[in-house]
C-alpha cells in the first residue's frame, strides 16, 4: 500500500546509500544491515539488542515490538525517540517530513532505465498504450501527445464504432444476442445488451469475442493510417 509502491528502489541500492550514509557519519561505527522479510525482522528474536530508535508517528510500532519481544521471553528494549526532519522543499501534494514517499513522487515523468531495443519491433511507429481507471488523467495525458505531434487513436470511439448499423461487429452481435438488443431505428441499445452480459461471464466473453478482434483491426489500421501521415 506504499504510494507508487513501482518506484520503490531496489533492496540493494538501498542498503548502498544506507552503508554510505553509516560510513560518512561515524567511520568506525560497527553495524549489520538486513533485509526485513516481515514487519518486525530481528527486533522481537535478538536477545542482544537493547534500544530500538523510533519516531513519533513509529512509536506504536516500537510498542509491539516489545510486545511480542515479551510474548517470546525476552526484555523490552528502551525506546529512543527522535523528531522528525521537515522538508523544506515539499510541494503541496507531499509530506511535510523527508519521505521517500515524496521522492518516489518527484520521479514521475522520469525515465528509469535506458529504453529497451527490440530488434523485432519495427522503429516506426512509435506506438504508445495509454491506460488507467477513470479519472486517472487519460484524456490530459493524450491531448499533451497530441499537442505533441502523436497521431490519436481513442479505443472508447473505436468501441462504439463497432457496434453502429454496418459497423464490423454490429451483424455478428446482432445474430448473436437477438433482436431486442436493437432500438426501433436499428441501433444497438448498449444498456440492454449490458443487461444480458455484465454478471455472466460466458456471455459477456461470447461479446468480446466479437467485438475485440474487430477493435484491434480498427486500430491497427489507424496505425498504418498514422505511419502513413509520417
Amino acid at each position: 500500500d506504499k504510494v507508487l509502491a513501482e518506484l520503490i528502489e531496489p533492496y540493494e541500492l538501498r542498503v548502498a546509500k544506507l552503508r554510505e550514509f553509516l560510513e560518512d557519519v561515524k567511520p568506525s561505527l560497527r553495524y549489520d544491515i538486513v533485509p526485513l522479510v516481515d514487519p518486525y525482522g530481528p527486533s522481537v528474536t535478538d536477545p542482544d539488542l537493547q534500544c530500538l530508535v523510533v519516531s513519533e508517528e513509529t512509536r506504536r510500532g516500537g510498542e509491539a515490538v516489545n510486545k511480542r519481544r515479551l510474548e517470546n521471553g525476552l526484555p523490552e528494549l528502551a525506546l529512543y525517540e527522535i523528531l522528525l526532519m521537515k522538508d523544506p522543499d515539499h510541494s503541496q501534494n507531499e509530506e511535510e517530513k523527508i519521505s521517500s514517499s515524496s521522492l518516489r513522487q518527484r520521479l514521475l515523468g522520469t525515465l528509469l532505465r535506458p529504453a529497451r531495443q527490440d530488434p523485432a519491433l519495427p522503429s516506426r511507429p512509435y506506438v504508445i498504450g495509454l491506460t488507467g481507471g477513470t479519472g486517472s488523467g487519460k484524456t490530459s495525458i493524450a491531448k499533451l501527445l497530441g499537442h505533441l505531434g502523436a497521431f490519436l487513436i481513442d479505443a472508447d470511439k473505436l468501441g462504439h464504432a463497432v457496434y453502429v448499423p454496418g459497423g464490423p461487429a454490429y451483424e455478428q452481435v446482432v445474430a448473436a444476442f437477438g433482436a431486442e438488443i436493437l432500438n426501433e431505428n436499428g441501433t444497438i441499445n448498449r444498456k440492454v445488451l449490458g443487461a444480458k452480459v455484465f454478471g455472466n461471464q460466458e456471455q459477456l466473453k461470447n461479446l468480446t469475442d466479437i467485438v475485440w478482434p474487430e477493435m484491434a483491426r480498427m486500430v491497427k489500421e489507424q496505425i498504418r493510417e498514422a505511419d502513413a501521415q509520417g
